[in-house]
């Protein structure tokens, strides 16, 4: 630019204004702020507008509150990736194509199996679909066995879906938070096809998974794990603890809360799986000329082969939302993903040592866990969540609000429901909390 002016610097430009317009002392500026802390501040200065309000959530139970970085609005809103259609047509564009190619590669890398396809529904259809997939590619459909401290609703998606057919879905009592491998272990028989374990789990604590791939692995049946994508940022991979399907709600990969969808679908497996998994699989090859392209590689769908031999009846995918979540991947990266890990354990594990110093307060379960866990209070839930909503702050849900929750007493339920801490939260949000749920009244 300087060169196409004629100028030989910078300076030589600047020199050009007369010496009274010039600045004479640097700019008097504030530390630079990350996008996170600047969005932050905004909104409290918002939040002082008449009538303006700020909420903090805290809200946990499968859907978080993680900060979305703008660029994914940006690039998702483009007419061509907003517009575009989901890829099972033969006729879908090589854009299309390439972008839930690369979709595939994330998920694959992320949960440390084999391959992904190319997204299904969400969290609940992707455990379904997990568990039916296991029965084919084990050639058994006696029994299921699903721990309870996986998602409730997922559970409820399982048994609905097996409803009309002779498997018996056998749910694992938690009592102590995580399973207990002595029960689990006599639940597993010859006749199961695969087990299934949440990690994190429903109530936030981490499952010893590896034990659990070993004992199901004991009696031929496979383990389907499912994780939230975020956590693989500190945690060992699914892959890396025997799992030989993993599924995920998506939500977390740059998807606002939006009244309960539409989320996002994840599945992948191991290599030797990859001809009974659900979907579609979009493929890299060259064309006749040497040119990089994309394909459909592999579709179980009825519509392109016969009835008999479909592995689903999936018909569509959440393309716009695995978009999105391929340009967070992107943007966030190894260093980043640990960051926002890092991040909502340690603002966790700060709000439960703070909740635990009110009295008539505690935590439910005792063991580890990573940015969500249960809280009893003695007042009741829903006491704690109107105190806490009077001060612009969501948490929750109750487990009274729950189905399956048997091993605990009605006042237990009464008394417990979740908070989740992500990294949008602040140290200041969460003493209002704490000061919240210490008030009388």
């Amino acid at each position: 630019m300087l060169e196409r002016v004629g100028v030989d610097s910078l300076q030589t430009l600047v020199d050009q204004i007369p010496a009274g317009l010039q600045l004479q002392q640097p700019l008097r500026l504030p530390a630079a702020l990350t996008e996170l802390e600047l969005q932050q501040h905004l909104s409290k200065l918002a939040a002082q507008n008449v009538g303006a309000s700020a909420r903090a959530c805290f809200l946990g139970g499968g859907a978080y509150d993680h900060f979305i970085p703008s660029v994914v609005d940006e690039i998702t809103s483009r007419g061509e990736f907003y517009t575009a259609y989901t890829p099972y047509q033969a006729e879908a564009s090589q854009g299309t194509l390439q972008a839930f190619f690369e979709f595939q590669s994330l998920i694959a890398e992320l949960s440390g199996l084999d391959v992904a396809n190319a997204s299904l529904y969400d969290g609940g259809s992707g455990v379904t679909e997990a568990v039916l997939m296991a029965m084919r590619c084990t050639s058994r459909d006696g029994r299921v066995v699903i721990l309870r401290s996986t998602n409730p609703e997922y559970v409820e998606t399982l048994t609905t879906y097996l409803v009309n057919k002779t498997t018996e879905v056998v749910v694992v009592p938690t009592p102590a938070g995580v399973v207990d491998l002595a029960t689990l272990e006599a639940a597993i028989n010859d006749q199961t096809a695969c087990v299934v374990v949440q990690q994190p789990n429903f109530f936030g604590c981490l499952e010893d998974v590896q034990t659990i791939a070993d004992l199901a692995h004991q009696v031929g049946a496979l383990l389907v794990q499912s994780f939230d994508p975020l956590s693989m940022g500190i945690l060992k991979r699914p892959g890396e603890c025997g799992a030989d399907i993993a599924v995920a709600e998506g939500q977390v990969l740059g998807i606002p809360l939006q009244f309960g969808g539409p989320y996002l679908g994840i599945l992948a497996c191991r290599q030797q799986f990859v001809r009974k998994m659900p979907g579609r699989l979009i493929g890299q090859t060259v064309d006749r000329n040497g040119q990089r392209c994309f394909f459909l590689n592999l579709q179980a769908r009825e519509q392109h082969i016969r009835r008999a031999g479909a592995m689903s009846n999936i018909c569509t995918n959440q393309g716009l939302m695995a978009l999105r979540a391929t340009v967070y991947l992107s943007l966030l990266g190894p260093t980043g993903l640990r960051e926002v890990a890092e991040l909502s354990c340690r603002k966790a594990h700060y709000a439960a040592d703070r909740l635990k110093l009110i009295e008539g307060c505690e935590l439910m379960f005792r063991p580890p866990f990573f940015k969500e866990f249960v809280l009893k209070y003695r007042d009741g839930a829903d006491v704690a969540i109107r105190k806490a909503a009077a001060a612009n702050i969501d948490i929750g849900p109750a487990l009274n609000r729950l189905t399956g929750l048997d091993w605990l007493s009605a006042e237990e339920k009464d008394q417990c429901l979740l908070v989740a801490v992500t990294e949008s939260r602040t140290r200041q949000e969460i003493d209002n909390l704490v000061s919240a749920l210490s008030a009388n009244g």
